[in-house]
């Protein structure tokens, strides 16, 4: 595997990961069902995309991603503050709008700085950012 199909991946990685995690902290101050639904829905695609690309790092024998504990409590607190004084459904679609918005910028960040990788790791990343499109797409009905 090529050294820029690793990094998209990892990419990828990072990516589904942090989505994983911004899931598992707002989603205890949802209290939309549509919207509980819709996100767990979400979560569940992210780790799905997550494990293929960790899957085919692992085939390459190259090194996945590990998140810092350092970036994950900055993500807790990010979210603890940015919901202390609003928890309403319509600032919480706006907040997973940001994150998904962030998330393909990084991706076409990662596949404009890597152009060599090839036909599989591009693949993925595709379907990450169609998800992150349709995504947001479903959270306006919600802002």
């Amino acid at each position: 595997m090529r050294k820029d199909d690793v990094a998209v991946l990892k990419e990828v990685q990072k990516n589904t990961q942090m989505a994983m995690k911004a899931i598992d902290a707002l989603s205890d101050k949802i209290y939309d069902d549509d919207m509980a639904i819709q996100i767990a829905r979400q979560s569940l695609k992210y780790s799905d995309i997550h494990n293929r690309a960790t899957e085919k790092l692992v085939d390459a024998h190259a090194q996945i991603y590990k998140n810092s504990a350092i970036n994950d409590m900055m993500l807790a607190a990010g979210v603890k503050m940015n919901t202390l004084l609003n928890t309403s459904t319509s600032h919480i679609a706006e907040l997973l709008i940001q994150g998904s918005n962030r998330g393909l910028t990084h991706m076409w960040k990662a596949m404009n700085m890597y152009p060599a990788s090839q036909s599989v790791s591009i693949e993925i990343a595709k379907e990450l950012m169609d998800f992150e499109e349709k995504n947001i797409e479903r959270l306006k009905k919600f802002l």
